[in-house]
């Protein structure tokens, strides 16, 4: 995850802002140059405050430090929202005077973040004071069964090892109470969020977000409509052997399976019907020394990032995980709670590659520049990586796991990885639609319309009796806010940039069953074509530089549904 939205209105991306100067004042280039002086004199600073006391507030937990994170937030969104700012942004581009490529980017790109918190600042005080305080209400939250107290991560234990049904059942109803507790304050949010964006002249905030993030709502639910038809038949086939193995596994009849019995709070991720068990081979490793090595040997060493991170869970600390760049300009962290298992192992690939994408791109680029062309694309390196975890290449090669063995089990490694791909896409369309639906009417019964999705696109079935606000304890309806859709379209990228390495730089006859290690080429394409660039062009763009062609799903559909 890549974080950046605690602040809730600011869309673009945390921290931009910029002085006020009197609208007419100038249009030339040169004018605008001195428009983006006065601008980085002030919001540099500030910006790094708020990344700061956000990380140490994701840290704490402590009130005050949340306090403290939200001040920086609004003080930021008070000179976004600065009428006479945004009116001299808005005279720059409409004499169309700005045509130097790299101003020209930077105009767009202050135009729709300004564009955004076009607000009085009494809502967007209170929408960001309501983000933060519901956010730290979920980062403190500790699940309660009985007389224990449980992190997310002894709740992930429970629900992958544990064959007791009455216990699965105890600890997924108890992770889910977060959802009880905020969902009337989460509601009364997505309303105020709504009335931000009907008084910019959007139909609701689901569709702000997507239009001020160079994103067409038309084409997104176009993609997802695809997706769906794509992943349909394959996952309902694979749904049928994961009912097949749980049913055996717990001793329920396949249609009495309950959402518990599917090893995740979310069933968003796939559960371990293969003979392989990815968990051993990491029991007795250092996931954290692993990465040293790894990125070291692709040409994208990550020791400043690890040494300025928070690796290790305690209480009141963020359960999940996050990489954040505080100042750009070179200090980049990531939050962690690391055990050695697959999961945390996969993760930590994943936020380092989020960590890698800021830190090896050009700081001599305006700062405005500085950072990924899009919110997916980070997540698209992000997900490259984060996939090695269950590479069986790459558990030879990196982890030390005997070939012999890996031999044993790479069909099942390959397996497994197509499920989670398949399990993960339906999951995503979950979320997509009913954040959507969401927005467009939040009074809806938004319990009956959450469990409708699951059954549709997931497969599983309301627990009897159940009316919970099971949808409100997904902490990125809150916390990062029409984002999921990024996700599911970084897997794309993902798959694109695994055929593009693979088959133009590395030359290997099967790119997808790569290691993408031991070979500091993948880091240097990377960082040419990928970090270097920033967000100096569009996504597309970038993506066609990268990788020869714009963003496509020819490669996710070969790499997972086996379509050509």
């Amino acid at each position: 995850m890549k974080k950046g939205l605690l602040t809730i209105i600011i869309v673009i991306a945390l921290g931009l802002a910029a002085g006020a100067l009197e609208p007419g004042a100038g249009v030339t280039e040169n004018d605008f140059r001195t428009f983006l002086n006065a601008f980085e004199t002030k919001v540099i600073p500030l910006s790094k405050e708020s990344a700061l006391s956000g990380y140490n507030a994701s840290l704490s937990g402590k009130n005050a430090d949340y306090e403290k994170s939200s001040q920086a937030s609004i003080a930021i969104g008070k000179i976004y929202a600065d009428p006479a700012t945004f009116a001299k942004i808005k005279g720059f581009k409409e004499t169309g005077q700005i045509t130097d490529p790299l101003l020209e980017r930077q105009l767009d790109i202050l135009y729709l973040a300004f564009l955004g918190t076009q607000i009085d600042s009494t809502t967007l005080e209170e929408l960001i004071r309501r983000g933060n305080s519901i956010s730290q209400k979920f980062y403190t939250y500790r699940t309660k069964v009985g007389d224990r107290i449980l992190s997310d991560n002894q709740v992930d234990s429970i629900l992958s090892y544990s064959n007791n049904s009455a216990e699965l059942e105890a600890t997924w109803k108890a992770s889910k109470q977060i959802g009880s507790d905020i969902a009337p304050e989460l509601i009364g949010l997505v309303k105020l969020r709504n009335q931000a964006a009907h008084t910019l002249g959007f139909a609701n905030y689901y569709e702000m977000n997507l239009k001020l993030s160079e994103q067409d709502p038309a084409e997104i639910a176009a993609l997802f409509d695809q997706l769906d038809s794509l992943t349909r038949g394959p996952f309902r086939t694979a749904k049928a052997q994961i009912d097949s193995t749980l049913s055996i596994r717990y001793g329920v009849p396949g249609d009495q399976l309950q959402p518990w019995h599917y090893q995740n709070r979310f069933f968003q991720e796939a559960p371990s019907i293969y003979a392989v068990n990815f968990d051993a081979y990491y029991r007795d490793k250092d996931p954290v020394a692993l990465m040293r090595g790894y990125f070291a040997g692709i040409g994208l060493p990550v020791d400043s990032i690890l040494a300025h991170s928070d690796l290790y869970e305690r209480p009141g600390k963020y359960q999940h995980a996050y990489s954040t760049d505080i100042d750009r300009a070179g200090d980049v962290r990531i939050v962690c709670n690391v055990r050695p298992d697959c999961s945390w192992t996969g993760t930590l690939l994943h936020e380092l590659g989020h960590g890698v994408y800021d830190y090896y791109g050009d700081r001599q680029l305006p700062w405005l520049l500085r950072g990924s062309a899009h919110a997916f694309t980070t997540e698209a390196v992000a997900n490259f990586f984060g996939r090695l975890a269950t590479n069986p290449q790459w558990l030879n090669e990196i982890v030390g796991v005997p070939k012999p063995e890996i031999d044993k089990v790479a069909g099942d490694c390959v397996r497994m990885q197509h499920l989670t791909q398949l399990v993960f896409s339906r999951w995503a369309q979950v979320m997509v639609r009913f954040e959507r639906a969401m927005y467009e009417n939040p009074d809806q019964d938004l319990n009956k319309l959450w469990w409708d999705m699951v059954e549709k696109y997931q497969g599983l079935h309301c627990p009897e009796g159940r009316n919970e606000a099971d949808w409100a304890s997904k902490i990125h309806l809150t916390d990062a806010p029409v984002y999921y859709h990024n996700y599911l379209i970084a897997e794309l990228l993902a798959s694109q940039f695994a055929e593009t390495i693979g088959n133009k730089v590395l030359k290997v006859p099967d790119p997808f069953n790569s290691a993408f290690a031991r070979d500091p080429r993948i880091g240097k394409f990377f960082a040419e074509n990928v970090f270097y660039p920033g967000a100096r062009y569009s996504w597309n763009e970038m993506i066609e530089r990268a990788t020869g062609e714009k963003l496509t799903s020819v490669y996710y559909a070969r790499q997972f549904m086996g379509i050509n």
